[in-house]
């Protein structure tokens, strides 16, 4: 009799764990062409971003003028909703980016004139607030009578770009299936280890906080910088650091620059959610750099407060 409670007491344990796994929070996928195959398809654009040339996939092109890639994107999207994650369709969420006119590219001070900005993969990736970015890439091996498709499939982190995972591989010849059927069969055998990867590091942000870029800068005309002893104890740039160290998760950041006119801070460990009006929400950059900016107006300080996609924030000092 003991022994059945003990058998007993194992399966419902089991049980319990089975329920608490498949409950375990998801993070949502947004699967997009990589870069490299918008820049070898000729997907892209050229702009001047502060000064920066660059060279920007343009995903709403690609959509329309490759009639594959939307066949492909739901593919790889309906083996992610069969194992339980939620992905972002990219051609709804570009048509959300386009209808948001006040949206601009770039943002000036009100006061001093001065450039922000922001590319329209940011502002995807902002609209999007996908926790994950699937970049797909393939090329389709053909021998006049067979053909056989190798894949790159990568996970980055949707708020500072970095790989968190990779697959890759070819699939078996075939004589007749379209392309998006060749890529699913040739992905179904290793998505599972890559998506246990994915939720590996997802899971991880809730205990060691999640990734962003924090800047400070400070208007030419503004009468203090970062070394003004003129609002507490120390000055101003150890007064901010000191605001890092009690709001970051673990209080983890790296200050990359300190100078007396604009700080960067890397790493920077944010909490995954926060609490508000008793709902929980998902914690991005801007939404916590919100808490600084505020700390700063405190101190009599007037700031500006951009943003870059989901994970970069810069605050300006000095004025709006």
């Amino acid at each position: 009799m003991k022994l059945k409670k003990q058998t007993l007491v194992i399966i419902i344990t089991l049980l319990a764990v089975n329920v608490s796994f498949s409950q375990a929070k998801k993070p949502t996928l947004m699967v997009v062409p990589a870069d490299t195959w918008c820049f070898e398809n000729g997907y892209t654009q050229t702009i001047n971003n502060q000064g920066v040339i660059k060279d920007i996939p343009l995903y709403q092109m690609a959509l329309q003028r490759n009639s594959d890639l939307a066949l492909v994107i739901t593919q790889i999207n309906g083996l992610l909703s069969e194992r339980g994650f939620s992905a972002k369709d990219l051609s709804a969420e570009l048509k959300k980016v386009e209808a948001k006119a006040a949206e601009q590219e770039l943002r000036a001070s009100k006061n001093t004139g001065a450039e922000v900005s922001e590319t329209p993969v940011d502002a995807l990736k902002k609209t999007a607030k996908a926790d994950i970015i699937l970049e797909m890439s393939w090329a389709i091996n053909d021998n006049g009578l067979e053909k056989q498709v190798t894949f790159i499939l990568r996970g980055l982190d949707a708020y500072t770009g970095k790989q968190i995972a990779e697959t890759s591989g070819t699939g078996a010849p075939d004589f007749s299936s379209p392309l998006p059927l060749l890529l699913e069969e040739a992905v179904s055998s290793r998505i599972d280890k890559f998506l246990a990867s994915l939720q590996t590091t997802f899971d991880g942000w809730f205990d060691k906080g999640r990734e962003v870029n924090l800047g400070i800068r400070v208007w030419d005309d503004w009468e203090y910088d970062l070394e003004s002893e003129d609002f507490g104890n120390d000055e101003l740039g150890f007064l901010i650091e000191n605001w890092l160290n009690d709001n970051c998760v673990n209080g983890s950041y790296t200050t990359m620059d300190a100078e007396a006119t604009m700080m960067n801070f890397e790493q920077v460990r944010i909490p995954m959610t926060y609490e508000r009006n008793g709902k929980v929400r998902g914690m991005d950059a801007r939404t916590w750099a919100k808490g600084l900016s505020a700390y700063l107006k405190d101190m009599g300080i007037i700031n500006k407060l951009t943003i870059s996609g989901l994970g970069e924030a810069t605050l300006y000092l000095g004025s709006k």
